[in-house]
């Protein structure tokens, strides 16, 4: 039972890598769930320090990946048409089978947005959309780096109690 639980925290907490660029899976959750198995494990013990840490960045993370292209879209002076456009957008992107849809479609998004509030200033409305795609690059970047925090956590648990575990 503790290698099933193992293989299955390994493939959640590299799942979790892949889910940090594409919007369909929850990467930094997918990967804290990894960890969570692990300690399912009879070899290792409970650790409430690294699962509580881990969750409170995995949910701090999950909350800033919503925020962080909206803000970006304000901050290259876009405006709420454009937030939601690119709200909108990104959830368009992940269904369109287009490919790379979730980054062409919180760009396409903020600026459709902004050109709805305002059609004449296609240069604000480009603007406010690269801004969107800067916010989003930020925060695929950002989940990536704790995804393989994650994955090299799991690792060293594994290697700590490799003698419980194989």
């Amino acid at each position: 039972m503790d290698i099933l639980l193992l293989i299955l925290g390994l493939v959640c907490v590299i799942v979790g890598v892949f889910g940090s660029f594409l919007p369909v899976l929850p990467g930094p959750s997918v990967s804290w769930i990894g960890i969570v198995l692990l300690y399912f494990t009879k070899a290792v013990p409970a650790n409430y320090w690294i699962l509580g840490i881990s969750l409170l960045i995995t949910i701090v993370l999950t909350i800033l990946d919503y925020v962080i292209p909206a803000k970006g879209t304000k901050k290259f002076g876009g405006s709420s048409y454009g937030i939601w456009g690119t709200n909108i957008g990104l959830i368009v992107g992940i269904f369109a089978p287009i490919p790379l849809g979730f980054i062409i479609g919180p760009f396409a998004g903020a600026f459709v947005g902004e050109l709805i509030y305002d059609y004449k200033d296609h240069q604000r409305a480009l603007k406010a959309a690269t801004g969107s795609l800067i916010g989003f690059l930020a925060s695929s970047f950002m989940k990536f780096v704790v995804c393989m925090m994650y994955l090299g956590l799991f690792l060293w648990i594994v290697w700590q109690n490799r003698g419980g575990l194989f």
